[in-house]
């Protein structure tokens, strides 16, 4: 399932993530000559000739030609933002609306890599040991990392600590729960989920949601499992 979804709130809230730094919240729009055009599966990123220099830019996947002139709305930049689907870091890159064209959405990239990047360096991470929720579905984030497929759709509670949490992103909140189980090396020990509700890094909670498997976000952040729809108790 493809999302191309509009960017609803300031850059500086959008990219909180290790390694990177805001620019200015107030959107601009740049306008230039294409250089070079690179197409992924939902984007598509164009080096630019503008008044001020070279610059790239990533906008919803469009038509676009080599040598056209072209002008990105609400455009907002992001300072070294790896793009996984290029196997490529952009010192810097701008985000926006293609002009033009139709339906069009700035790129959702900046929120996807704020919520999902950086698994490592988790909030409040320390020595977890979290007791197993009890009920019949009750899972562990292993059991659930290792049976997404046989989960898929299906209701299940897992109990633990919020080592991570990204609010307000594409209008749900993220939150990345460990509770001692699964391995690091494959991250199997760490189980995302999106929910409305808040919670902060330390909490130990009970996460009640469906597992979903497969999710692509665009910009090369996918996911094989997580948990969606999710109610928090502590």
């Amino acid at each position: 399932m493809k999302f191309v979804l509009a960017l609803c709130m300031t850059l500086a809230t959008c990219i909180v993530q290790a390694g990177q730094s805001p620019a200015p919240a107030a959107a601009t729009v740049i306008k230039g000559a294409v250089l070079e055009v690179k197409e992924v599966e939902s984007y598509t990123y164009l080096r630019l000739k503008t008044r001020d220099g070279e610059t790239w830019a990533a906008v919803s996947k469009a038509p676009v030609a080599k040598g056209s002139e072209v002008t990105i709305e609400n455009a907002m930049t992001m300072r070294n933002f790896e793009s996984k689907a290029l196997r490529q870091t952009f010192p810097t890159i701008v985000f926006g609306t293609l002009a033009g064209a139709p339906g069009s959405a700035p790129a959702a990239a900046p929120q996807v890599a704020a919520a999902h990047a950086g698994i490592g360096l988790k909030q409040d991470a320390g020595d977890v040991k979290v007791p197993k929720a009890s009920g019949a579905n009750a899972r562990t984030v292993a059991e659930i990392n290792a049976k997404g497929p046989a989960l898929k759709d299906k209701p299940v509670l897992v109990r633990g600590k919020v080592v991570k949490f990204n609010g307000g992103i594409m209008g749900r909140n993220w939150i990345h729960l460990r509770d001692g189980t699964g391995s690091a090396a494959d991250n199997s020990n760490d189980l995302l989920v999106t929910t409305t509700q808040k919670a902060s890094a330390g909490d130990v909670v009970t996460v009640k949601g469906v597992v979903r498997t497969d999710r692509d976000f665009g910009s090369g952040y996918a996911y094989k499992v997580l948990i969606e729809e999710a109610t928090l108790q502590q």
